[in-house]
This record gives C-alpha cells, structure tokens and sequence, in this order.
C-alpha cells in the first residue's frame, strides 16, 4: 500500500513563504507524475503544480513566479517553495502521485491527506 504524507503547512502573513513537503512511502518501484493540489473552502480542488519524474514542471497562472515544485526521486519525496502568498493562497493542499507498483501495472494515482495553509491579511 502506497502513502503519501505532506507536512509544512500552516499560518503565514500574507507576504511570507512556505514550504510544503509530500513523502510516499510503501511498497512500489517508481513515482511517475507528482503534483500539489489545492481546495480552497466552497470551491473546487485545482492543480497548482507538477512535476514529471524528469523534472518537467507545469504550474497554474495563479502560483506561476511565486510557486517553486521540486522532487528527490532518491528520497521518494516532493516539494512546493511557496513565496509572496497571499490570502488567495489559503486552502488544503494536497500531494498527488502516479505510484507504479509493479512493472507488470499500470501507475496507480494516490492521494494524501492534505495540509492546512493559512494566510492572513
């Protein structure tokens, strides 16, 4: 069973940054697309980041110049450098992940189970 575990969130005034850092552990032999999700109460959840195992990277309009997304495919694990933020910013953000468990499989997409980013005005 694959996991996916985000951490750094929080709250942050408006101006500041964030780290936020997406761990998959369990068994599987390879990590394909990761991304950041967010959802903002009300609203719907939005992609705001991606990246390829080779490190290509898609962002949204929103986040694009503010937002940075890395990997360590050594470590299994994501980042999203969160800077500038503002009060629009605030919402779940979630890691996604494209896992292939076995060379025989197809890649399996999972989620994780959020963490909370606040930012105050």
């Amino acid at each position: 069973q694959v996991r996916l575990v985000e951490s750094g969130g929080g709250l942050v005034q408006a101006g500041g940054s964030l780290r936020l850092s997406c761990v998959a552990s369990g068994r599987f032999i390879g990590i394909d697309v990761m991304g950041w999700f967010r959802q903002a109460p009300g609203k719907q959840r939005e992609l705001v980041a991606s990246i390829t195992s080779r490190g290509s990277t898609n962002y949204a309009d929103s986040v694009k110049g503010r937002f940075t997304i890395s990997r360590d495919n050594a470590k299994n694990t994501m980042y999203l450098q969160m800077n500038s933020l503002n009060p629009e910013d605030t919402a779940v953000y979630y890691c996604n992940a494209d896992v292939k468990i076995t060379y025989a499989d197809n890649a399996r997409n999972n989620w994780g189970q959020g963490t909370q980013v606040t930012v105050s005005s």
